[in-house]
């Protein structure tokens, strides 16, 4: 029997979800899971009376698909990928695609692309953001991996997603080898960035201004109505206004030691392995590392002083400038994001479609807002653009914004307030704009201790030169290079 338009391996949340996503818009989906209770439990529940084939073996769920067999893989990243790889490759023909929907770091997908491409099949790592209400409804998905698979997958895959209000379907082609899990991994640092601006600008709002939940939760109402209209603005927002059975904050009880799930420490790793200054994203992830030192936090905080927090002045003045704070920081994290894929697209030689990748996060995703759709704009605008803050547009709303960045920055220094991802964004900015660092002091710094040598501004670029600052280091010098 081959009547299966798509197979999928994992009923965990995410692919139950999207198995119904992909058979409420006319697909017949085959699923297995390798506990088979698991099988029978959605089949008979869920799945009952709709196009889905539960099968009980990988051999069944490959029969049941029409050729080229599609198979989608929702099983936890690392190990077990490998391990449902290994089973269905003896099962598939040449022509046959293999799917990747888990959250795969993206060396381990450009391996296993590599060598299912070896033996005649295609592979597609795709990222899949927005959640299980997302993978219900629509999530963005981000697919690239063997250029063959996409006209395969891409009626199923443009049918599910989300999309803009203008009927544009949040998922498109990304690139070769692992750029879809690449950018997917660039969306999760962002979210991390995003996620950390926001609990900066609420720390500043609870600890100094004194704002009450009820109080912070209309500001978050009103942030979402104007620029900063985005999913995790909404969220926070009815967070801050949720409450229990006992009529209390339940945002209040819950333990302030954060989790992680590893993908945004990839991005900070990647960002330095690409020499790229992916400031504010490493800073989300060190906040989160240090929230998770909540007993050291909780005897360091009986020990160690800082300075009173008084705040006397006009709340919604600096409420007005905790707004311009956040999103002039928001408009640096993405453009160090974008940065950060320009210069992989470089590495790896993949063909990044920048404005394309926006339209992706537009709908869907956890990091979806109408900013992005500025961003597409930008790219579409000029598709060899630098950098964010060099388009117009974001040239403009970070002139506006400065203001009250600059007085949210120093606020937050005076008054002992952890701020990390928004200060370190200003310094980002302030060191992008300048056309002279101190980065000569520190080359000869190195040529001094090391020998490191160094260029000079009246010679042509790529000579070297090297001092014997003390008179006893003779005129060897190190080799040049850059990790």
């Amino acid at each position: 029997m081959s009547n299966a338009d798509i197979g999928v391996i994992g009923l965990a949340v995410m692919g139950e979800n999207l198995i119904l996503n992909m058979e409420s818009k006319g697909f017949t989906v085959a699923c297995y899971n390798r506990t088979t209770s698991k099988i029978d439990a959605f089949v008979e529940g869920r799945a009952s009376e709709k196009n889905i084939i539960g099968c009980y073996s990988t051999e069944a769920l490959v029969s049941s698909l029409a050729s080229p067999r599609k198979v989608m893989l929702m099983v936890q990243a690392g190990r077990a990928v490998d391990a449902v790889i290994e089973q269905l490759l003896p099962l598939l023909e040449p022509g046959d695609i293999i799917i990747d929907g888990g959250n795969s770091h993206f060396p381990d997908t450009v391996r296993r692309a590599e060598m299912i491409e070896g033996k005649g099949m295609l592979f597609v790592g795709t990222g899949v953001s927005g959640g299980e209400e997302g993978a219900l409804i629509g999530p963005s998905i981000m697919p690239g991996g063997s250029p063959a698979a996409w006209e395969h997958v891409k009626p199923i895959f443009q049918k599910i997603c989300a999309h803009t209000d203008e009927g544009e379907p949040c998922c498109d082609w990304v690139g070769e080898s692992g750029a879809g899990h690449f950018v997917k991994m660039v969306h999760n640092g962002i979210e991390y960035g995003d996620m950390q601006m926001i609990c900066e600008a609420y720390h500043f709002m609870k600890d100094v201004l004194r704002m009450s939940n009820d109080e912070m939760s209309a500001v978050f109402a009103g942030w979402n109505d104007g620029d900063l209209d985005s999913y995790l603005i909404e969220i926070t927002r009815d967070i801050l206004a949720y409450r229990d059975e006992d009529g209390e904050a339940v945002v209040d009880k819950i333990l302030d030691a954060a989790g992680q799930k590893g993908t945004g420490k990839w991005t900070a790793i990647e960002a330095l392995t690409l020499g790229q200054p992916l400031t504010l994203i490493g800073e989300a992830v060190f906040a989160r590392c240090l929230s998770a030192l909540k007993e050291e936090r909780v005897v360091a905080s009986k020990i160690l002083d800082g300075p009173e927090v008084a705040f006397e002045g006009s709340r919604t003045d600096v409420v007005e400038d905790l707004r311009q704070a956040l999103y002039a920081s928001k408009i640096v994290s993405y453009a160090q994001g974008y940065e950060l894929m320009r210069a992989a697209a470089e590495e790896y030689s993949w063909n990044l479609n920048y404005g394309g990748v926006a339209l992706m996060w537009r709908g869907g995703c956890i990091i979806r807002s109408a900013f992005l759709g500025k961003i597409k704009e930008a790219y579409d605008k000029n598709p060899d653009l630098q950098n964010l803050l060099l388009d117009s547009f974001f040239e403009e709303a970070v002139e506006a914004a400065q203001g009250g960045w600059r007085r949210i920055a120093a606020a937050a220094v005076a008054m002992g307030i952890p701020m990390p991802a928004t200060t370190a964004a200003l310094s980002y900015f302030d060191g992008y704009r300048q056309e002279r660092l101190p980065a000569n002091l520190l080359q000869a710094q190195r040529d001094y201790f090391g020998a490191h040598t160094y260029e000079r501004i009246d010679k042509p670029r790529g000579e070297f030169f090297h001092t014997n600052w003390t008179g006893r280091g003779g005129t060897t010098s190190a080799s040049t290079y850059d990790v």
